[in-house]
């Protein structure tokens, strides 16, 4: 209950209560000399430059120009005539609890006690009065802080301490969205589902990204911070042996999206950090998901970093930080018909990590990398992804993912790296 309870102390921080105002005479952000709501991804920016290119809101009339502080004011910005321009201010949050959410008939301790694996077994899910009644809980929390993101928007924070916490942007089905310099925090589920059946072991699943992609076209997410805040799912509990998961992704990217560029992001201190390709099912998928992964600095994550299905995704100049083998599992996942296409990464080691689990086979068959590097200590040395994998697991992946990308504004020299990304990327360093 103590878990319980902290969750709750957490969704319950009030919104700011600022009015609502009119951005449309607000000065640029202190110190920057352009207004970041009226930019658009430069030419040739990854695979959001794709085609028409992704410029968001820019264009918006002063009409459509909305500055938000409050979940009630982001909801009803959401909600308004693009193309628009949201600026956020402050911290923007639920107002809710969990408790708020929580249907009759539904408790944690009920629940744990009638799905134990030694009660219920670990032949099916969960069903019946309780899971019909965590079920509606979900339904609850879901109307209140998964909130849609139409097309033709950008949504970017005013200053360095913008942030979104506790709520689930959806960019589903829709084209032409920018999204920068906002910190994401703690987008956690109140009613994670127990499922004994998926692994080996059964798992906890929970709904929410911080920033969910599905079915839409020529998105941008730049200069943002993912984090999981005070509540990071290092220190969530064990129930029946598993980790009790209130996270899901924080930048997910699936369901046949396609042209997405992830630029000068940091994501830090997570489990799940960003999928791209839901299943295995070529249907939605198969020839889509381009993506293009580029700057973004990967600190203490566990893993898909990215994990990737049939896309062709453009992964170069990242920064991987990963200081402890026992909260890592792999970097690039390696999934069904992908095509990745990894470069002048940097990639920085503990002794303890061992470089072959920087890949992972989640079916996949071939991938292209090059010009990459590793830190172990003090020494910066070059490292064949591939050949690394290989030497040490089986089946060998092959070599040559079946592309190259022409889509980009230059590749720094990976050594570069490390000192660029560090420094510049995240929310409040956008140049």
């Amino acid at each position: 209950m103590k878990r319980a309870v902290a969750l709750t102390a957490l969704l319950s921080l009030a919104a700011l209560a600022v009015p609502a105002t009119s951005a449309a005479a607000l000065s640029a952000p202190a110190g920057k000399g352009t207004d970041l709501g009226r930019q658009t991804l430069p030419a040739n920016d990854g695979w959001a430059a794709e085609g028409s290119g992704t410029t968001g809101g820019a264009a918006a009339p002063a009409s459509n120009v909305h500055t938000v502080s409050t979940r009630d004011q982001l909801a009803a910005a959401l909600a308004a005539p693009a193309p628009k321009i949201i600026y956020v201010r402050g911290t923007v949050a639920p107002d809710k609890t969990c408790a708020d959410y929580t249907a009759a008939g539904y408790s944690l301790d009920a629940y744990l006690a009638a799905y134990d694996p030694a009660v219920w077994g670990r032949d099916a899910e969960p069903s019946g009065p309780l899971e019909d009644a965590r079920a509606a809980s979900a339904a609850n929390q879901t109307k209140d802080i998964k909130l849609k993101v139409s097309g033709n928007t950008t949504i970017v924070g005013l200053g360095k301490d913008a942030t979104i916490r506790g709520i689930n942007l959806h960019v589903d089905k829709v084209d032409n969205v920018i999204i920068r310099n906002i910190t994401f925090e703690d987008t956690a589920d109140c009613f994670p589902q127990w499922d004994p059946t998926d692994g080996s072991e059964g798992n906890w699943n929970s709904l929410y990204d911080n920033i969910s992609v599905t079915g839409s076209t020529h998105v941008w997410v730049d200069h943002s911070t993912f984090t999981d805040g005070d509540n990071p799912d290092s220190g969530q509990p064990l129930y029946f042996g598993r980790p009790y998961q209130v996270h899901d992704g924080q930048l997910d990217i699936t369901n046949g999206s396609n042209y997405v560029t992830a630029s000068w992001n940091r994501f830090s201190g997570h489990d799940k950090t960003m999928l791209i390709g839901s299943t295995n099912n070529p249907t939605t998928d198969s020839g889509k998901l381009k993506v293009t992964v580029h700057h973004n600095h990967f600190e203490n994550v566990l893993q898909r970093l990215p994990r990737v299905r049939f896309g062709q995704v453009h992964v170069y100049n990242n920064y991987y930080e990963i200081p402890d083998a026992s909260t890592f599992e792999y970097a690039l996942g390696v999934g069904v018909q992908s095509q990745i296409f990894a470069e002048n990464n940097f990639f920085r080691l503990s002794r303890a990590v061992d470089p072959a689990d920087l890949l992972y086979n989640w079916g996949g068959t071939a991938l292209t990398t090059r010009g990459n590097v590793l830190r172990v200590g003090g020494k910066v040395t070059p490292i064949d992804l591939v050949a690394t994998y290989n030497a040490a697991r089986d089946p060998d992946f092959g070599t040559d993912a079946g592309w190259t990308p022409t889509l980009h504004t230059g590749i720094d020299p990976a050594e570069s790296v490390r000192r660029s990304v560090s420094r510049h990327a995240g929310a409040g360093e956008v140049r």
